[in-house]
């Protein structure tokens, strides 16, 4: 799962390094070849190609060093480790689910689910022509054979759910590859912009001098973009909060580990994107750029962003992701009325602060790869959403609230790798849904058999079922109306009864002896 140090060297020196890999050698020298061999074949695998000790031995770390000593270098290292954190989320999320199946497994379950499909074919032919015995009524074998057909699917669905779950994690194993290969790419390119020679201090003159023209040259032209990407920044000078004609600043990938608060006089900013740096925290006073747009602080290490962020009320995206998140801001959506994008995917947020339903403009959210156990009741109130991601929050996200059928615009709709058992009786009022992932996930409503015909067979099943149970409903109050009446005619023929019984009573009943002796004095 590791990446093979033959086909991408700089990212797996790079990963080699950090603390939960560890390092890929034995520690010891004393230790044999063989059982070094040994050791390394099974701490790392390349995701596709057959492992060779030889391109282990060519690509060790003293020799990836040797050929590259600028690896050697600690803000080289501390720098590209930043830029490959999307690939260390994905290898941890990927350890946990498991290896690579083989291809010889990937087509001989592809090979299973198309014979369990013809199998299937065959089995509902041979239902739908059986006879009816001449016993049976008619509505009763036709509920005979619903029960067989449904008894047939559910075993089939059964089976096809471990191939299913094997096909999809080569497919997890194929993106995983994807990105290792767009890693490479860019440590790649990293390490060719630091220099194969350069001297760290030449270096850090070097990125001073420049910045120092860059500030020179915004405040002499008044300009409004300034890109310091890949400088190996460490810090941010104060100076830059003192350019008032600034739009678009970009400091991504570098070392930054705090912003100064003197950003805050940058009061027409409208883009900042601080991806892929070292940051713990933003300042409070970030909420004080009030035309701020587009805000990148996606790659950091944040733990939480200053409740003050909802206060930047121009806010259009918020790129959050690839953090260490377990909670967004309790208000963040109160002031946020013109947000269309959010970004919070790969973090370890567990719930979603009802104020999130009051971005009445939000159009794109992604907040998958957290650790949701659930979504705002209110959520429907978002109709303006078009795309949402909820996938592989795996055992925490069991359900969604029945305000879902609300988002009436919802195109594109992914809840894979969940452990979602029924969808919300709702779901049918999704009209304009044409995109919809429900894969990994143990659900029976709608069973597996509709929703492997697609996205409108299951708004079709769900709303048909949301018209039996209203019509369910309806005819129970009506019976429980007609014994509500039922009771009061029965009350009051049995009161009428009493009443009558009582009359007749009193008047079918001999004189007392006061009533014989007042007919005698009259």
């Amino acid at each position: 799962m590791d990446p093979h140090p033959g086909t991408f060297p700089i990212l797996s020196y790079v990963m080699s390094r950090l603390p939960s890999f560890g390092p890929r050698t034995p520690p010891s020298a004393s230790t044999s070849t063989s059982t070094a061999t040994a050791t390394s074949s099974h701490s790392h695998f390349d995701i596709e190609q057959p492992h060779s000790s030889s391109a282990s031995a060519a690509a060790s770390p003293s020799a990836i060093v040797g050929q590259m000593p600028n690896l050697a270098d600690p803000e080289l290292l501390a720098s590209m480790t930043r830029a490959i954190s999307d690939v260390s989320q994905a290898r941890s999320v990927l350890k946990v689910i498991g290896p690579r199946p083989t291809h010889e497994d990937v087509d001989e379950a592809k090979a299973k689910m198309s014979d369990l499909d013809a199998h299937l074919s065959r089995q509902l032919e041979e239902i739908v022509g059986l006879p009816r015995p001449p016993e049976i009524e008619e509505p009763r074998w036709r509920a005979h054979l619903a029960e067989k057909e449904k008894s047939c699917r559910d075993s089939v669905e059964k089976e096809k759910r471990i191939l299913k779950s094997l096909i999809h994690l080569d497919q997890m194993h194929d993106e995983y590859e994807k990105l290792l290969k767009n890693a490479e790419k860019r440590l790649v390119k990293m390490y060719e912009d630091d220099g194969d020679n350069a001297n760290p201090n030449d270096n850090d003159t070097e990125v001073k001098e420049q910045v120092e023209g860059i500030l020179q040259e915004a405040y002499g032209k008044g300009l409004e973009r300034v890109d310091l990407s890949e400088k190996r920044l460490k810090y941010l000078p104060e100076a830059f909060g003192r350019i008032p004609t600034l739009v678009v600043l970009h400091a991504s990938t570098n070392q930054l580990s705090v912003i100064p608060d003197s950003i805050t006089g940058l009061q027409n900013l409208e883009d900042l994107n601080l991806s892929n740096n070292a940051l713990e925290s933003l300042p409070d006073s970030i909420g004080l750029l009030q035309k701020l747009k587009f805000l990148n602080v996606s790659g950091n290490k944040l733990t939480a962003l200053p409740d003050s962020i909802s206060q930047c009320k121009s806010l259009v995206e918020l790129d959050a992701s690839f953090n260490s998140l377990t909670y967004l801001p309790t208000n963040i959506g109160y002031e946020l009325h013109s947000l269309q994008k959010l970004m919070i995917h790969l973090n370890k947020i567990r719930s979603l602060p009802s104020s999130v339903c009051e971005m009445k403009s939000l159009r794109y959210l992604d907040a998958h790869f957290n650790e949701l156990n659930g979504l705002p009741i209110a959520i429907g109130k978002l109709t303006n959403l078009e795309v949402m991601n909820l996938s592989s929050n795996f055992s925490d996200l069991k359900q969604l609230p029945e305000t879902f059928g609300d988002l009436i615009n919802l195109k594109d709709l992914d809840l894979s790798n969940n452990q979602i058992h029924a969808l919300p009786d709702t779901f049918g009022r999704l009209d304009n849904l044409t995109k919809l992932n429900l894969e990994q996930n143990p659900l029976e409503v709608p069973p597996m058999e509709i929703v492997n015909q697609g996205v409108q067979a299951v708004k079709s099943f769900m709303v048909q079922r949301l018209i039996d149970i209203l019509a369910e409903e309806e005819r129970k109050s009506a019976n429980e109306l007609q014994e509500q009446e039922n009771g009061w005619l029965t009350r009051s023929t049995s009161w009428l009864k009493t009443v009558s019984e009582n009359v007749s009573e009193m008047i079918m009943s001999p004189k007392t002896p006061k009533e014989a002796f007042l007919n005698q004095q009259l």
